[in-house]
This record gives structure tokens, C-alpha cells and sequence, in this order.
């Protein structure tokens, strides 16, 4: 593999090493918009189960030719430096099937402590505790890494503010059942605490999955639905779905844009139909692939190719054009929230425009 040391170097100095903690050039879309970067390993799942070795191949591989740098450590202070408070978004919704799993976390810690960042300045983080306890995550975290969630569980109108920012949120016509359209704080989304006040940089740990109204969930619904509260007037019925609007509006946020600088995508296991959760069973399969950006609107183009390839493979339509059925209930999905999304400048969704580096490891 050749590593361009002379664009990596360019990229540092193009950012400031002075000014990395702070300045928004590493947030949103990042160093490498339209950079996606896919590392294969056919070991890395064996009987359903992770491999750990074959995946710490897979991320040592993906990170440094994401970035151009030629040693772990400095892919990783790249990013970071001691000082940083981390949170790593992981994924939940799917499990038992498809969630984040302990493999990929645990490597991303190690490039965390590499950087110089100290454990107990790493949180993993889910917006619901139940879910977060429940997908086992506590059972498996190292040792001094600490976990956090917004709030203790679902209901139903999603209101509650002890883990969000009165101060930040994202206003839209948009409100859900039971709520009262004039008042202001039905119309809103506050974010999490944890982003606003306590962390400077996410990692965002992604899952490649089909969801019902939005269409696709890799990188940037984990952002938008994990990070603020009532999200559920984004997709109230079958026929009442705004994940289009709503998805990008979110991940437009200041707070989103600044300090999002990594997003690693665990696609060795994929759903494509039947997402996000309990309706997944039959539809996963073995992908084997992890994806790498600094771009989550390009992960997410690439992640939405590939789903639409295996749907294809199934005899299935693409997303866009897939009608109802009784494993995904909504008349239509919305997967053109990645459009919009480059359309606002959170990426790049013109595949002629991507980068997109496939590495096969044996």
C-alpha cells in the first residue's frame, strides 16, 4: 500500500496543528469530503461471530488510507489530542441482530489512546439508557471508558429535557401526536448536553441497515436521531414521514458540523430490508466490509449503493422505488435525505464525484 506522506503533511498544516481542538475544518464534511474509503476481510466474521485480528487489520488499513499517514498514531492525532473529550456514537436499535459491536469500539479506543487521549475522557454514548444497557454495551466497554445517554427510555411524546441543551435545537413545522403545534417547544429537537456542553469531537460508529421511512440509517441518521429529542414527529405514520427534511436539517446543526471529525461504518454484518430493528432477522447477511470517512453524506451514498445492489441481488426493488410491504410498513421511503444533505454542504452525493478506495485483505 503507498501512503502519500506529502498530502498527509499537507493536510496537517492545511489545518493548523494549533488550532485542530477548536476549528471546524476537521467537523463537517471534514479533510476528505467525498473520500470513502471500504477495507474487505473475508475472516472477519466467522459463524456470525466477529474476528477480532482480521478487524484490527481492517481499521489499521482503512484509517491510514483514509487519511495518507503512515503509522497508526498518527492517523489517529490526526484527528485528536490529548485534551479531547471523545464520545463514540454507537448504534443500538437493531439488536439482537445488527448494533455496534465490541470489535470495532474497542480498536476505535485504541486509536483514541494512541492519539494521547486519556479513557476517562471517552464516552459511548446512545441516546436511550434501556437500549444502550439492553444491546450490552456496559458489559464490554475497556476499562476507565465511560458511557452516557440522554435520557432513561422511549415514550412517546419525547419531551423530556434532563439530558438536553434548553439553548441548542433545531426548530421545524413539524410536530407528533399529542403534541400542540403552538407551542414552540413541540416544534423543536434539543441536543443532547453531552455534545453541547461536556464533549468537543464524535466518533460516529455507524451500522449498514435499511430503515423503514428514512430510507437508509448508516451515517447521518445515527446523528440526527441519536443526538436530539423528539425525533418521532419525523416519521408519525405510514403516510405522515419527514425523515427527508428532518435528517439534514439536524446534521446541519452548528454543534453537529463542528464536532463530528470521524465516521466508521460497520457494514461486516448488513441489513437490507426490515430495518431498523426486530423485522431485520431475515434480511441480514454477511458483508464483511468496514468504510471509513470524514464525509458522512458520501458514506452514506455509497452505504445506500450497496444496499441497493444486495435488495437487487434478492430479487427486491431499489429503496427509492420500493413499495410497502408487511416488513417495512411506510408507503415511502425517503432515502433523498442524502441529497439534501449535500445540497446544504454536509457532503458529497455525486458518485461521479467520490472517491471511493476499495482495499481486499486476504
Amino acid at each position: 500500500m503507498h501512503f502519500d506522506r506529502r498530502a498527509f503533511l499537507g493536510a496537517v498544516a492545511a489545518l493548523g496543528a494549533s488550532a485542530r481542538a477548536k476549528d471546524s475544518r476537521l467537523g463537517i464534511p471534514g479533510p476528505f469530503r467525498g473520500r470513502v474509503v471500504a477495507v474487505e476481510h473475508p475472516a472477519s466474521i466467522v459463524g456470525g461471530a466477529y474476528q477480532r485480528e482480521p478487524v484490527r487489520e481492517m481499521m489499521r488499513r482503512g484509517m491510514m488510507e483514509l487519511t495518507g499517514a503512515p503509522s497508526w498514531q498518527e492517523v489517529w492525532r490526526f484527528f485528536f489530542e490529548p485534551g479531547d473529550v471523545v464520545i463514540i456514537k454507537v448504534n443500538p436499535v437493531g439488536q439482537p441482530y445488527i448494533i455496534s459491536a465490541p470489535e470495532v469500539f474497542q480498536e476505535i479506543v485504541a486509536g483514541l489512546e494512541a492519539a494521547g487521549v486519556r479513557r476517562g475522557d471517552i464516552f459511548a454514548y446512545d441516546r436511550y439508557q434501556t437500549e444502550f444497557l439492553s444491546g450490552g454495551f456496559q458489559k464490554w466497554l475497556p476499562e476507565g471508558v465511560r458511557w452516557s445517554c440522554a435520557t432513561v427510555k422511549y415514550d412517546k411524546l419525547q419531551l423530556d429535557m434532563d439530558g438536553y441543551d434548553p439553548d441548542q435545537y433545531i426548530e421545524l413545522p413539524l410536530v407528533g401526536r399529542g403534541h400542540d403545534p403552538q407551542d414552540p417547544h413541540h416544534r423543536r429537537s434539543y441536543v443532547a448536553k453531552l455534545l453541547s456542553k461536556t464533549a468537543n469531537k464524535v466518533v460516529n460508529l455507524g451500522v449498514l441497515k435499511h430503515h423503514q421511512s428514512a430510507g437508509i440509517t448508516i451515517a447521518l441518521k445515527n446523528l440526527s436521531h441519536g443526538f436530539v429529542n423528539n425525533v418521532a414527529r419525523s416519521h408519525v405514520s405510514r403516510t405522515n414521514n419527514a425523515c427527508g427534511m428532518f435528517i439534514p436539517a439536524v446534521v446541519d446543526h452548528r454543534l453537529f458540523r463542528e464536532k463530528v471529525v470521524l465516521n466508521i461504518i460497520d457494514g461486516i454484518k448488513g441489513a437490507y430490508h426490515g430495518g431498523p430493528a426486530r423485522r431485520t432477522a431475515k434480511y441480514l447477511w454477511e458483508h464483511k466490509t468496514l468504510y471509513f470517512g470524514t464525509d458522512p453524506v458520501a458514506l452514506d451514498r455509497i452505504g445506500w449503493n450497496v444496499l441497493d445492489m444486495k435488495r437487487g441481488q434478492m430479487g427486491m426493488a431499489p429503496i427509492a422505488l420500493a413499495p410497502d410491504d408487511t416488513d417495512s410498513n411506510f408507503i415511502r421511503m425517503q432515502p433523498e435525505h442524502v441529497e439534501i444533505a449535500a445540497m446544504l454542504g454536509l457532503g458529497e452525493a455525486d458518485e461521479q464525484k467520490i472517491d471511493l478506495r476499495r482495499i481486499q485483505l486476504a
